[in-house]
This record gives C-alpha cells, structure tokens and sequence, in this order.
C-alpha cells in the first residue's frame, strides 16, 4: 500500500470482515502488517507502539476476566446475600478497574519523551476528564499539540456543547409541565389489569406519581422516603402511583414486595421506551411528579427532605 499522510501523522489501517486493526505512524520509514499477530514492524517509533498497544490489550483482557469472575460469583448469591454486598461488589469492581488504570497510565508515563501516548489519548480523556486532559495540551509534551490530540479535543468540545443544548431543552420541557393539568395514559397492574392514571389522579386526594424501576439503584436508594412519606400523610390525603420503567415483570413485582410499596403500580414493561417516559419525558429515574387534589401538577422531582417539606407544608401538623 501507498499514500500520502502529514509528517508523524496517526494512521490506522482496518481490514473490513476480519477485525483486525494496525496503527502507526506515518514517520517516514516502511512499515509492515503482520496479520498473523496484528503486530506492525518499522521504525523504533511504531516497533515501541505497536508494544504498548499489545500491552494495553493484554491488561484489559485480564481486566474482563476478573469483572466477569465478580459478577458470576455475585450472581450466584441469594437475593437477600447481594442486597447486603452491594457495597463489597462495587470495591472488587473498582479496585479491578484501578488496577487497569494504573497499567494504563503506566503506557502515558513510559512515554513522555515521544508521540506514542497519541494513540491512548482517546481513552485518556475518557478516564481523567476535560480538565487534565486539557492541562495534557497545554504542557510541552512531545504528543501535546499533535493533530489527532487536538481533533479529539475539537470533538468532544461538540459532543459536550450538543449535550448540555439537549439537556436544556429536555430540562425545560420537563419543567413546563408545571402548572398544567397531568396527562393521562394507561398501563397494566401486576395481574395484567389495564388502569388509567386518572382513575387515581385528579380525584380529590393529593398524589405522587412516582417514576421508578426495580434495576434503578438510586430509586432503590430513595425509596424508603416516598415508603415513610406514604405512611406519615396517607390518612390524611395523600397517595403514590408507581409507574415502572422494567421490561422484566418478575423483578417488577419482587422489587414491590422487598422495596415495601403498599401502593398501587402500573409498567407496561417496556424499559426505557414507556409511555409514561413519553408523555412526562422522563429522561432519567428516580423522577415524579407530585399533584394536587383536582390534577394540576405542582411540583416535580421531589426527593428526601425536599418531598417531606412540600408535604408538610400541605399537610400541617394538628
């Protein structure tokens, strides 16, 4: 193969139907593919790069291995065993990955005196963020202000500036919905039963439409709030609807009972494609909306003492 590329240019070669991938770069002196090991041989520079990127792939291979050997054994436990080690799985998780990061920054460290860390800048970013990504850049490091750094810069300046635009506009949709009358729709209870929300919404009791999922960890989290907010104000007009984002209804209905929810529930099972999400654009749980006796929406995403102060505001203590 021949052509033409800038100076230290960082090259990738793809072979389509077959998965392998060869980088280098373009430093003035032939290289060759071997498709037997995915290894590329040339000048010192690719021979040290195509040796970090066997090293990167050895370490996160045996990365894999490990989280899959975490979650086997995590899998095999008694429901009631994996509620209590929650917390010890997430720090095998973490210190599994720390130990990657570590092999992985190693490669960076290695080499501060050439242009080989170029091709771990993407993952780079990923792991330390914007900011000492950005001070990366701004230092005198050979690989600093090469062209394909500073395109993933440019990109990810994009990417991050449609995302916080499209969060606005999600955030502003959601919120309008303040002040205005809910908006019906219909799903089935655990027996299959077919209920709209304006069988319970609307009706002269105050009600918190409650968005949630059983596979949802910070719902699990927040749950026993909205348990103790029911059982403080439901003598006194106060009702929670649960309307669920599962898509498996077994974990549905077990989560009610180990969760502790004595109040009516609706999913049509259809995960992130809902229709509650739909109608109240509902981008990410836990999220509810709390409304008022005769269905005017007053509030939304009330947590903790946020959703106890509302209520006791509505509901005054005798």
């Amino acid at each position: 193969m021949e052509g033409k590329a800038a100076k230290d240019a960082f090259l990738t070669v793809n072979t389509d139907g077959y998965g392998w991938s060869f980088l280098f770069f373009n430093d003035g002196e032939p290289v060759i593919m071997n498709y037997a090991d995915s290894t590329v041989n040339g000048s010192a520079l690719n021979m040290k790069l195509t040796e970090c990127v066997k090293a990167d792939k050895a370490a996160y291979a045996e990365y894999l291995a490990l989280i899959d050997g975490i979650d086997e054994a995590f899998d095999a436990l008694p429901e009631e065993e994996q509620d209590a080690g929650v917390e010890e799985y997430n720090a095998q998780v973490k210190s599994v990955g720390d130990r990657y990061d570590e092999s992985f920054f190693k490669i960076i460290e290695k080499n501060e005196d050439n242009i080989v860390p170029v091709a771990f800048m993407e993952t780079y970013r990923i792991k330390v963020g914007p900011d000492r990504f950005n001070e990366i850049i701004d230092s005198d490091a050979p690989y600093a202000r090469h062209p394909y750094v500073l395109e993933i810069k440019r990109r990810y300046e994009v990417k991050e500036a449609e995302s916080k635009a499209r969060e606005k506009e999600i955030e502003a949709r959601k919120q309008a919905i303040i002040g205005q009358k809910f908006l019906d729709l219909e799903e089935a209870d655990p027996d299959g039963n077919l209920h709209k929300l304006s069988e319970y919404v609307g009706q002269g009791r105050w009600v918190l439409v409650d968005f949630w999922a059983s596979w949802c960890g910070p719902c699990k989290k927040e749950m026993p709030n909205v348990v103790a907010a029911y059982k403080k104000y439901h003598d006194k007009g106060f009702d929670v609807v649960g309307l669920s984002f599962d898509d498996e209804k077994d974990e549905w209905v077990k989560a009610i009972s180990r969760w502790n929810m004595p109040w009516i529930h609706f999913s049509d099972l259809k995960f992130i494609n809902s229709v509650a999400g739909k109608v109240y654009t509902v981008n990410s749980i836990p999220d509810n909306l709390l409304i008022d006796p005769l269905g005017t929406i007053v509030a939304r995403g009330l947590f903790g003492e946020d959703l106890e102060t509302k209520l006791a505001d509505i509901f005054p203590s005798d």
